[in-house]
């Protein structure tokens, strides 16, 4: 669709409804060329870029060129390393490993000869009989049983909780919010008297440091009551983002299919490369070591083995986040895709497509994502860990301070830079530098301010796996014999739903970004595909000295 050709058309909704739906535009003639009777004739600067490039910024649904491949290529090269290394540790590994025991020195040869009267029997049959007598008992059968019932019921939950944010968003919400309260004020003070009327607990854990540890969970109750207060007036905006997200995340319902298989890829894609780290700790060699008492038989890596630890888990991090990115690739294109199309629901293949274009062209640029992400995941690592030494002096100070910047630069610039390239096909530095251009052109924050969404959703969360844990402890202490132990495997229990639900949240703040850089595409060409969507994201603040975006309309329009 064409902004010239489409612009009475496509506009029709907003000036029924209000003009607050009304694209910001600097330079109203680029937008709108046929409604100009006489243009006004303007002055060539080969200096300065052509506005009218940014015009056709859309989903392209054509072939894409490949982008980014020196780190296709680099990415590659690990992980083929780390497969190579790992499978020559599988013929190189030394089978005397675990038979360390069983060597003794030799005077005569002046090295390590086994022990013929070993017997290396007896511990494994002692371990075979631990797991055989750990397996049978009740805890780990009702913990199976109840992690089962919670991956089953995870799905069900997640699409229920979609349906309920899609059509009673301001509802569930309004439900919610007491009760991010309540539920941790109940079982802070749940614990507390527990605690103290149990006899091994009081024991175990002074009076004093129970009070203490009571007081400080009320003070981060506290904090989050202030925080919702203090951006009370942001709460119907966020509902109204939260809803329109959820309809768009219905309308796409396959990315509950595709993600989790990407994740179980992943999955699958780290079993060898574990299977490689733990036979790599078996090649080297069994050499003598001299110590107080003589000579004793001693274990040697080979020099390679660390370097090949650290390549492999360089590989596995740098997989992880990749395909975190993948992920984020997949529902921006998706998302994208049923965005610019006339009808409301979600186009064929769409799916298919954000997979082809994420494995395929635009690999390159997913991998370049992930290892910066990578970098400063390992990076802030560092820098909490030199924080726990309490590292002195001022350079320090300045190191830390310059380093934190740093890693807010790049977050800041990988913000909506892969959900740019899902829509576009562009590389990582040209999505970077349009998607800030894109955003500034129509005064749109460059920082996504509706960050409170996030808490809602995770609020929500939080609360819907704290009830099903209280559901699940009150079943087995009712239907089964586990007692203490049931409150254990209901606390496994939440952290299992919990971190579905977390994933849940996750896709659908995925979404709700993608959403606001389609929108921002739309006010740059002055097309209104999705007129719900303008309705609700042209109420975010355009900057941080401003509460509302009400523009009035230009002359020229």
């Amino acid at each position: 669709m064409s902004a010239t050709g489409s612009t009475e058309e496509s506009n029709k909704p907003i000036d029924s409804s209000s003009s607050l739906a009304e694209p910001f535009l600097s330079k109203p003639p680029l937008l709108y060329p046929s409604q100009i009777e006489e243009p006004e004739p303007t002055h060539f600067n080969p200096n300065e870029s052509d506005p009218t490039q940014f015009l056709q910024i859309t989903y392209n649904s054509g072939p894409r060129q490949f982008k980014d491949l020196p780190f296709l290529i680099l990415f590659i090269l690990f992980v083929l390393c780390t497969f190579g290394f790992g499978i020559f540790s599988i013929f190189n590994k030394n089978p005397n490993y675990s038979n360390l025991s069983s060597f003794k020195y030799d005077l005569n040869s002046t090295s390590c000869v086994k022990d013929s009267i070993f017997f290396p029997q007896t511990s494994v049959k002692n371990s075979i009989f631990f797991l055989n007598s750990a397996s049978n008992s009740s805890v780990l059968k009702g913990l199976i049983w109840s992690l089962v019932i919670t991956l089953i019921l995870s799905g069900p939950i997640c699409f229920l909780l979609l349906l309920l944010l899609k059509h009673y968003t301001k509802q569930l919400v309004y439900i919610s919010l007491p009760l991010f309260i309540v539920l941790p004020v109940f079982f802070n003070v749940y614990w507390f008297v527990a605690c103290t009327l149990g006899s091994s607990c009081s024991d175990a854990f002074p009076l004093a440091y129970r009070i203490l540890l009571l007081v400080f969970v009320f003070l981060v109750i506290g904090i989050v009551v202030w925080i919702f207060v203090a951006n009370w007036h942001r709460i119907e905006l966020t509902v109204m983002i939260i809803g329109v997200a959820s309809n768009a995340l219905s309308k796409n319902l396959g990315l509950f299919v595709a993600l989790p298989l990407l994740t179980f890829g992943l999955a699958f894609y780290y079993a060898p490369i574990i299977v490689f780290l733990v036979f790599a700790r078996l090649n080297g060699k069994i050499i003598p070591k001299a110590s107080g008492e003589g000579y004793s038989c001693v274990w040697k890596q080979d020099s390679w083995v660390p370097a090949y630890f650290t390549l492999a888990i360089l590989t596995m991090l740098w997989s992880l986040t990749t395909m975190v990115e993948a992920q984020v690739y997949v529902i921006s294109g998706t998302i994208a895709q049923w965005y610019f199309s006339k009808e409301d629901s979600a186009p064929k293949r769409g799916i298919r497509s954000s997979l082809r274009n994420a494995f395929g062209p635009s690999s390159g640029t997913v991998c370049l994502s992930g290892l910066l992400i990578c970098a400063v995941r390992m990076v802030r690592a560092a820098v909490d860990s030199a924080r726990q030494e309490e590292v002195p002096g001022m350079v320090t100070l300045v190191l830390r301070c310059c380093v934190n910047a740093l890693m807010s630069a790049v977050d800041f610039l990988n913000k909506f830079t892969i959900n740019f390239a899902a829509i576009t096909g562009e590389a990582y530095c040209t999505s970077a530098k349009m998607t800030y251009e894109l955003l500034k052109r129509n005064l749109l924050s460059a920082v996504f301010v509706e960050t409170v969404s996030s808490r809602l959703l995770a609020g929500i969360a939080f609360v819907l796996s704290a009830l099903y844990a209280i559901v699940t402890c009150a079943i087995l202490k009712g239907a089964s014999n586990l007692g203490v132990d049931s409150y254990f495997v209901a606390a496994l229990a939440w952290i299992l739903l919990i971190v579905v639900l977390g994933f849940f949240v996750h896709v659908l703040d995925n979404v709700i970004e993608t959403v606001y850089v389609c929108f921002a595409i739309d006010r740059d060409r002055g097309e209104v595909y999705k007129p719900e969507v303008h309705e609700v994201y042209v109420h975010l603040p355009i900057s941080r000295n401003h509460r509302s975006t009400a523009v009035p309309r230009t002359s020229g329009v």
